[in-house]
C-alpha cells in the first residue's frame, strides 16, 4: 500500500507543474471582484504562483501555492466617488439616459482605473523587478490598454468574461455573434420582443453606435495612455486581437446557448464554494421559519437604501404581510420594519439560498446571482434595472424558474408584486423547473473550477496555443462582414444589368433600322 501511494506522488509530481500567473483586475465593483480573486485563489490552490493587481486585499489566502497581492487602495476610493456615491451617477437611473449617453459613461467608467493602474508606483515597481510571468489574466471590460502587461511579459493573454459571450469580447477573438438575435449587453428594449424586426433594426443600431465609439474614442485613448507609460508597446489593436483563451461566467443551465469559438470555454458558477454553516442569528431565525424564506438582495454594486421612498414602502407593506420571513439586503437601518423581517448590509448570499428553508430569491437579475439560484434549485422574482439584468430575467422568465418586473415599468405596483409572490410560492412549476435546470446545471464532466485550471494551463503548456485562434479576429469589419464582396457583387450585378441593357437596345436599335430600310425599300 505504501509503495502504491509513493508511487502515485511521483507520478502526480510528474504531471503538476506550478506556473507563475499575474492577474490584473482594476475593477473596484464587488461582483467583479468577486470572479476575480475566485478565479486567481483557485489557480493558486492548484499550485500556481499567482500576483494579482487589485482594488483589494484577499480575505482568506489559498491553503495551496502561492499568493501575492498588490493592493491599490486608490482604486476604491475612485469608484466609489465616481459610482456609488455620487447623485449623478444613481444607478437605479441609469437606463433612463440615452443609448448614445450610456455608451459614452460605460466605456468612459474604465479608463480612470487603467490610468491609475499603469501610472501607480506599486506597479511600476513591479514591472522594475523583473519577475517573470507565464500568462497573464484580466477582464474584458473597457480596459484595452491593460493587456500591455501580456506585451513587457512575452506571456500568453487570458481574458475573463463576467457576462458570457457577448459584444465587449467577441470581437477580440473572432467570435461570431449574430446581431438578429442576440441583444447587446447596452440595448434595453423589450427583451419579450425580441427578433421582431424593430427590435432587430434598434438592436443594430446599438451595436454600430458602440462599435465605431469604441473604434474612434475609446481605443485611441487608451493607446495614447499605453504609449505614453510604455512607449515601445505594439499598436492597441494588435494586443486586443491576441487572447489565447476567454473564459466565460456563464452555462447554458442559466445562459443563452451562443456560438463560441475553439478557444472559449465556459466556467460558469466557479465562484460558487460549498456551503458553510450561517451566523447563528440568522441560522435561527431561518431555521425557525416553517412557512420559508425569502431572501431579497439588490446585488452588490445597487444597493437597497437608494432606492426611492416610495418603493421601500411598497416592499415593506407586501412583504410584512406575508406569512413567510423575509431577509433584505439593506445597508443601512430600516424603520417600520415588520416583525417578519430581518435585515443586514451585508449578507451570505451562497450559504442563504443553500438552506433548506429558501423558497424564493428576489434579485435584479445579475448573472451571478442567477447561477447561484440556480446552483441551490431557488425561483427568483426579477426586478432588473440595467445592462445584462433585463436579458437576464427575460430568459430566466422564458425558461420557466422566474417571474419579471422592470424597475421602471408602471405596471410595478403593490398589487401586481403581491401577486407575482404569490404566484411563485403557491405554484410549483416555478420550483419543479428550477430544479430541472439545477440538474443541467451539475451534469457536468468536470467541475467549472477544474474546467478553468485546466485551459489556463493548456496555453501556457502550448505556448500560447495559437491553433486554437480563428483568423476571423485579425479581420476589418467590412472583410468579416464580406462587405466588400457583397458591393463588388452588387456593382458588378448592375454592370451586368447595364450591359444586357445595352446589348438588348442595340439589338432593337439593329432591328429597328433594318425594319426601316425594308419598309422603305418596299
Amino acid at each position: 500500500m505504501r509503495l502504491k501511494i509513493l508511487l502515485f506522488l511521483l507520478f502526480g509530481l510528474n504531471y503538476v507543474k506550478s506556473y507563475r500567473i499575474l492577474g490584473v483586475f482594476p475593477m473596484a465593483a464587488g461582483s467583479h471582484h468577486l470572479l476575480a480573486s475566485k478565479l486567481m485563489k483557485g489557480l493558486a490552490e492548484a499550485g500556481h504562483d499567482i500576483t494579482m493587481i487589485s482594488p483589494y486585499k484577499l480575505k482568506s489566502p489559498p491553503k495551496n501555492g502561492t499568493f501575492t497581492d498588490i493592493v491599490l487602495e486608490e482604486l476604491v476610493d475612485d469608484f466609489d466617488e465616481r459610482v456609488l456615491n455620487t447623485e449623478n451617477q444613481n444607478l437605479y437611473e441609469f437606463e433612463n439616459r440615452g443609448v448614445l449617453e450610456r455608451i459614452k459613461l460605460v466605456t468612459d467608467l474604465f479608463w480612470k482605473p487603467v490610468n491609475i493602474t499603469l501610472h501607480h508606483p506599486k506597479v511600476k515597481k513591479l514591472i522594475e523587478s523583473d519577475q517573470k510571468f507565464d500568462a497573464m489574466i484580466m477582464e474584458q471590460f473597457n480596459n484595452e490598454a491593460i493587456k500591455v502587461f501580456s506585451h513587457i511579459y512575452q506571456c500568453p493573454l487570458i481574458l475573463l468574461s463576467s457576462m458570457g459571450a457577448n459584444a465587449w469580447v467577441n470581437p477580440t477573438v473572432g467570435n461570431p455573434g449574430p446581431v438578429s438575435y442576440i441583444p447587446h449587453i447596452l440595448y434595453t428594449g423589450d427583451k419579450d420582443q425580441q427578433q421582431t424586426f424593430y427590435w432587430r433594426l434598434k438592436n443594430l443600431f446599438v451595436y454600430v453606435a458602440e462599435y465605431l465609439y469604441n473604434i474612434y474614442y475609446t481605443h485611441p485613448k487608451h493607446s495614447k495612455l499605453m504609449h505614453e507609460v510604455f512607449p515601445n508597446a505594439p499598436e492597441i489593436y494588435d494586443l486586443r486581437t491576441n487572447a489565447s483563451l476567454v473564459l466565460l461566467n456563464s452555462h447554458t443551465s442559466y445562459f443563452s446557448a451562443l456560438p463560441v469559438v475553439p478557444n472559449m470555454v465556459e466556467i460558469g458558477g466557479f465562484f460558487i464554494d460549498p456551503p458553510q454553516k450561517l451566523p447563528e442569528d440568522l441560522q435561527k431565525f431561518m431555521d425557525d421559519a416553517k412557512d420559508g424564506v425569502i431572501y431579497f438582495s439588490m446585488g452588490t454594486n445597487l444597493r437597497s437604501k437608494d432606492l426611492p421612498e416610495e418603493k421601500k414602502q411598497m416592499f415593506l407593506k407586501v412583504l410584512g404581510k406575508l406569512k413567510q420571513k423575509v431577509i433584505w439586503k439593506f445597508e443601512t437601518d430600516l424603520p417600520g420594519k415588520p416583525s417578519n423581517m430581518m435585515i443586514r448590509n451585508w449578507l451570505p448570499q451562497q450559504d442563504i439560498l443553500a438552506h433548506p428553508n429558501t423558497k424564493l430569491f428576489i434579485t435584479h437579475g445579475g448573472l451571478l446571482g442567477a447561477a447561484e439560484a440556480i446552483h441551490y434549485g431557488v425561483p427568483m422574482l426579477a426586478i432588473p434595472v440595467f445592462h445584462d439584468q433585463p436579458e437576464n430575467a427575460a430568459r430566466a422568465e422564458r425558461d420557466g424558474y422566474a417571474l419579471k418586473i422592470d424597475y421602471r415599468d408602471p405596471n410595478f405596483t403593490e398589487q401586481t408584486f403581491n401577486n407575482m409572490l404569490q404566484a411563485l410560492l403557491n405554484d410549483p412549476k416555478y420550483t419543479e423547473n428550477v430544479k430541472r435546470r439545477s440538474r443541467l446545471f451539475h451534469d457536468r464532466p468536470m467541475k467549472p473550477m477544474d474546467v478553468a485550471r485546466y485551459w489556463v494551463d493548456y496555453v501556457i503548456r502550448h505556448k500560447g496555443a495559437d491553433h486554437l485562434k480563428v483568423a476571423g479576429r485579425k479581420m476589418p469589419w467590412y472583410q468579416y462582414f464580406m462587405v466588400d464582396v457583397v458591393l463588388f457583387l452588387a456593382v458588378a450585378f448592375v454592370l451586368v444589368l447595364k450591359v444586357i441593357k445595352f446589348v438588348l437596345v442595340r439589338i432593337c436599335c439593329s432591328a429597328k433600322r433594318r425594319n426601316n430600310i425594308k419598309l422603305k425599300e418596299n
